[in-house]
């Protein structure tokens, strides 16, 4: 691992069980009392993702923000077969281990929020509580096909203009104010090539095992009630195609202390910069 104050984290290389190569930051104090934050980003994204978050909850606790495998600077699988949860969390355990943290709060975007359910069932010990952002137990299966249709694909792009005007196609929701924050978020989604051109910054074959098995995705219900009496904040972008009003109305009643925050004026996802999903963690992280 090597320091990398200035930029608020420092950098790891591990080898996963299988000797894949995984990528991730580490910011904050190892030793901080407070419970460490996993932080855990949707399908086809990376560490860059959770920067901001990472530099507010550091301030007095250990943050955590892994590359999965296949994703940013973690190596790509030979085999796509791998790309599926069960690796994903194994490979978190991994990571934990490595680092010597034996207890995390799970702080999940899409992809991320399942994977926080899962380490529940499977490493109920490690979970200390959860934050999961727009998603649930229940997945509206037009979002999934929109999502799909865009990780499986990498059309290069010229220049940022253009891979700007592509984010605007993906997600239209998105209305950032400054184009430096488009900027920004084109920097989180793009890396430049051998060509040049701007590519996707994950294997687009990420998406093969979910395309093959989404007819028969796992009873997540019971994933989810596995989270128990843990402190959880739900949050759902109120623009949504993913996480459903309905979906998070039933997620309100079945948890005995879960938080349920709408975000107002954005889809899937919420990037956790806005004033409420700010307001909502600061709250959150106090009791934890």
């Amino acid at each position: 691992m090597s320091n990398r104050t200035a930029l608020g984290y420092r950098e790891g290389l591990l080898s996963a069980q299988d000797g894949l190569a995984l990528y991730y930051r580490d910011y904050g104090d190892p030793l901080s009392r407070r419970t460490p934050v996993l932080c855990l980003t949707g399908l086809s994204r990376n560490s860059k993702d959770y920067h901001e978050v990472a530099l507010r909850l550091s301030r007095d606790r250990r943050v955590l923000c892994p590359d999965y495998r296949g994703r940013g600077r973690s190596a790509y699988d030979p085999d796509w077969r791998n790309y599926q949860p069960t690796t994903y969390i194994n490979d978190m355990r991994h990571l934990l281990a490595a680092t010597n943290v034996h207890r995390v709060v799970v702080m999940g975007t899409s992809l991320g929020a399942f994977l926080a359910m899962g380490l529940a069932v499977l490493a109920p010990s490690v979970v200390a509580g959860a934050v999961l952002n727009d998603a649930g137990p229940e997945v509206n299966s037009g979002g999934l096909d929109r999502i799909l249709d865009y990780v499986s694909v990498d059309k290069p792009l010229a220049d940022w203009a253009a891979a700007i005007a592509r984010m605007r196609e993906i997600f239209p929701q998105l209305s950032f104010a400054d184009p430096a924050d488009w900027r920004r978020a084109a920097e989180k989604m793009f890396k430049e090539g051998p060509d040049g051109r701007l590519h996707v910054d994950w294997d687009v074959r990420l998406a093969e095992p979910l395309r093959r098995s989404k007819s028969a995705l796992p009873a997540l219900w019971p994933l989810f009630r596995a989270l128990g009496d843990r402190p959880v904040l739900a949050l759902r972008g109120a623009l949504s195609d993913i996480l459903l009003p309905a979906t998070l109305e039933a997620m309100g009643r079945s948890l005995p202390r879960i938080a349920c925050v709408t975000v107002p004026g954005v889809g899937h996802t919420p990037t956790l910069l806005e004033p409420i999903s700010v307001e909502a963690l600061d709250a959150y992280f106090a009791q934890i």
